[in-house]
C-alpha cells in the first residue's frame, strides 16, 4: 500500500507543479480537476471564455468520471469518461508529434466506431480541422475532397483504406481494435502521446482563442455538381450541441445509439450533445439487416437515436420490432416523414422529435414542437399531420422565414402569407448557420444573398406559426402549368397498406410537360400478393390515391422496384431515379 500511496503523492505533486507553472497566465479549477483542465488562452477576459465544445468532455470527465462514456459492443470494449478523456488527450499529443499544426486539415474515413468520435474531440485540442468523409464515396470523389480541402493527413478505418491509396501524404490505418492490437497504426498514434498525457495531461493543451475559427469542413453530397465544403465553427458547434441537448431532452442517464453516420455534419453535433449531458453513446459499426439496432435497444437501454425516414421505416418494419418498454426519443430528418410513419413509430413507444436542417445548418435547425392543446383539440389524423410539419427554430437559432420567391433582395424579402397555401423558400440565419463554403466565394455569396442562407426548400407558413415543407425546388413537378409537390404525392401513397417505401419524381410527358412517376417498394406481406401482377397494383394504387390528390398530381406511372438508391444516411437519391428519363423527349 505504501508504494501505491507514494505514487499517488508523486502524481499529485506533479500536477501541483504544473498548476504552479501555469498559474497567473491561465485559468484552472481545483487540483482534483487539474488533469482535465486544458489551458485557457492567455489574456482571456474573466467574463468571456471562447465557446468550445471540447470543454463538454473535460467537464464530464471531472463530474462523472465513472460514467460509461462510450461502448463498442462489436469488439467488447468500453471507456468511462475519465478513461476516454485521457485517451483523447494522448491522441492529441500523438497528432502534435506527427506534425499536425493549428489550421491543418485532417481527413477521417471510417464508420461509426470509436476512432471518429475520438478524433472529433482530439483535433480541436490541437486546433486542427477535421474533414469527415462519407464512406460510400468513390476514390475519385475522395481524391477531389482531399485536394480541395488541402488535407495534410488521412486517418482511415482498415475496411476503407483503399479510398486513401492515391493520397501522397501520411495515411494512418485503424484496425478498430480498441487498443487490443499493438500493431494497429492508429493505436500506435495514441501511444505516442501517452507519456505526455500521463505526465502533463490536459494542461499541456490550450483551448483555441478564436471561437469563430474553423472547427470542421463537412462536404455536401454534390448531387448537382462538385461537393461543397461547409465550414463550421467552434462557436456554432458549441451552440448547436446545446440546442440538441434541449430539443432532444438528453440527460446523464441517456444512452445514444450511433445509427446516423457520425461523418454526416459531425453527426448533427450529437458527439458534443452527448458529452455536454454526460450521457453514454454506443457505437454500431454496421447496421446490416437492422437486427443490431433492436438488439442494442434492449441490451444497452438505448434512449435516443437519429435517422432519416427510410431508416425509420426499416426499423419499425423489422421482424424484431416491438413496443419498447423503456421508451425512446428519436430525431427524424433528412427528408419529410409521413404522418403515417410518425404514428407507426410512436405506437412502438418511440417518440418522434421531428426536425429539419441541412449540412449548412449543423444538421437540424427547426423542431416541430408539440403543443399541449393538440391532445385535446385534434383528432388522431390531424395530430400526426401536425407532427409531420417542420415547426419552429431551435433555441440556438433565429426563427426561419418562408419568403416569396419573387422578392427583391435589394428591397428586403417579403414573407409569404401564413395561410398554409402560399409557397415560398425557407431562408435562415443565426448562430447555427455555416460560416461559408470552403474556398468557394461564389457559392457562398449565392447562398447568402440578401443576408439570409437560402435552403432551396419550398414550404408554406401555417396559420398557427409552423412551417411545412412542400418540396425541394428541384423536386417540384410542373404538370400542365400546375405545381405538384412530390412530397404531397408520396404522403398520399404511403397511406396505401401495401406500400413500404416510395419515391416520386418528374417524368417527361407529351401533353402536360411533366407528370409524376412513382417508384414503389412493397411491404413483405404484399410482395407475394402482387408478384406477377404489377399492372394490377398500379391500377389499385391509382384508384386508392384518387380521392387524396388532384388530377394533375396523381402518378401517371407506377413502378414496383426491389430497392431504391440511397445515400449513406438513408436519404433516397432522387437524382439517380431522374436519370432514367433523361433520354425521353416529350413529343418524340
Amino acid at each position: 500500500m505504501s508504494g501505491k500511496n507514494d505514487a499517488q503523492a508523486k502524481a499529485a505533486s506533479r500536477l501541483q507543479h504544473i498548476g504552479n507553472q501555469f498559474n497567473g497566465d491561465e485559468t484552472f479549477f481545483n487540483p482534483n480537476r487539474l488533469k482535465y483542465a486544458a489551458r485557457v488562452p492567455k489574456n482571456t477576459p474573466i467574463n468571456h471564455t471562447p465557446l468550445n465544445p471540447l470543454t463538454f468532455l473535460l467537464r464530464s470527465a471531472y463530474v462523472r468520471p465513472q460514467r460509461i462514456a462510450m461502448k463498442h459492443p462489436a469488439i467488447g470494449v468500453q471507456w468511462t469518461y475519465s478513461e476516454w478523456a485521457m485517451r483523447v488527450c494522448a491522441l492529441a499529443y500523438g497528432l502534435k508529434k506527427r506534425g499536425i499544426k493549428p489550421g491543418d486539415r485532417v481527413s477521417v474515413i471510417c464508420p461509426n466506431v470509436p476512432m471518429i468520435l475520438d478524433l472529433i474531440q482530439a483535433l480541436p485540442a490541437v486546433h486542427g480541422v477535421i474533414v469527415p468523409m462519407n464512406i460510400r464515396l468513390t476514390r475519385p470523389e475522395v481524391n477531389y475532397i482531399l485536394e480541395h480541402s488541402g488535407s495534410t493527413m488521412v486517418i482511415v478505418d482498415h475496411e476503407f483504406a483503399h479510398l486513401a491509396k492515391d493520397f501522397k501524404g501520411p495515411v494512418i490505418v485503424s484496425k478498430d481494435s480498441g487498443g487490443r492490437d499493438p500493431t494497429c497504426q492508429y493505436e500506435q498514434l495514441i501511444e505516442e502521446g501517452r507519456h505526455e498525457a500521463d505526465t502533463i495531461g490536459w494542461p499541456g493543451h490550450t483551448l483555441i482563442a478564436d471561437e469563430e475559427a474553423t472547427y470542421a469542413i463537412c462536404y455536401t453530397s454534390g448531387t448537382t455538381g462538385r461537393p461543397k465544403g461547409v465550414v463550421t465553427t467552434y462557436r456554432g458547434t458549441h451552440l448547436a450541441a446545446l440546442s440538441n441537448v434541449m430539443e432532444s431532452r438528453i440527460f446523464t442517464e441517456s444512452n445514444y445509439l450511433w445509427i446516423l453516420p457520425a461523418f454526416h455534419a459531425i453527426g448533427w453535433t450529437f458527439p458534443f450533445a452527448i458529452t455536454a449531458a454526460s450521457a453514454g453513446q454506443v457505437c454500431l459499426r454496421s447496421v446490416g439487416d437492422y437486427s443490431p439496432i433492436w438488439e442494442s435497444i434492449t441490451r444497452d437501454k438505448i434512449s435516443h437515436y437519429c435517422g432519416a425516414p427510410t431508416v425509420q421505416i426499416a426499423i419499425c418494419n423489422h421482424p424484431q420490432a416491438r413496443k419498447v418498454a423503456h421508451g425512446i426519443r428519436t430525431m427524424i430528418a433528412g427528408a419529410a416523414p409521413s404522418a403515417f410513419l410518425i404514428k407507426t413509430l410512436e405506437k412502438l413507444n418511440i417518440n418522434v422529435v421531428h426536425v429539419y436542417g441541412l449540412t449548412e445548418t449543423y444538421g437540424p435547425i427547426t423542431n416541430c414542437v408539440q403543443q399541449p392543446e393538440w391532445d385535446v383539440e385534434l383528432d388522431e389524423d390531424e395530430f400526426y399531420r401536425r407532427k409531420a410539419m417542420q415547426g419552429h427554430a431551435f433555441v440556438g437559432s433565429d426563427e426561419a422565414r418562408v419568403i416569396r420567391q419573387d422578392s427583391d433582395p435589394s428591397k428586403g424579402y417579403e414573407d409569404v402569407t401564413p395561410n398554409g397555401k402560399e409557397v415560398g423558400e425557407i431562408v435562415m440565419r443565426g448562430n447555427i448557420v455555416m460560416k461559408e463554403y470552403w474556398n468557394n466565394a461564389e457559392a457562398t455569396a449565392e447562398a447568402f444573398a440578401g443576408g439570409w442562407f437560402h435552403s432551396g426548400d419550398l414550404a408554406v407558413r401555417m396559420p398557427y406559426g409552423m412551417i411545412s415543407i412542400q418540396d425541394r425546388s428541384k423536386d417540384i413537378i410542373i404538370s400542365g402549368g400546375e405545381n405538384a409537390s412530390s412530397l404531397s404525392i408520396e404522403s398520399a401513397i404511403y397511406q396505401h397498406p401495401d406500400v413500404l417505401e416510395c419515391a416520386v419524381v418528374a417524368r417527361p410527358h407529351d401533353k402536360y410537360g411533366e407528370r409524376a412517376h412513382a417508384f414503389i417498394l412493397l411491404r413483405p406481406h404484399a410482395q407475394a400478393k402482387w408478384a406477377g401482377k404489377e399492372d394490377g397494383f398500379s391500377v389499385d394504387l391509382k384508384t386508392f390515391v384518387k380521392p387524396l390528390l388532384p388530377g394533375f398530381a396523381r402518378p401517371e406511372w407506377v413502378e414496383v422496384v426491389d430497392e431504391l438508391p440511397k445515400t449513406s444516411t438513408g436519404k433516397i437519391q432522387k437524382q439517380e431515379l431522374r436519370k432514367r428519363f433523361k433520354s425521353i423527349i416529350p413529343g418524340q
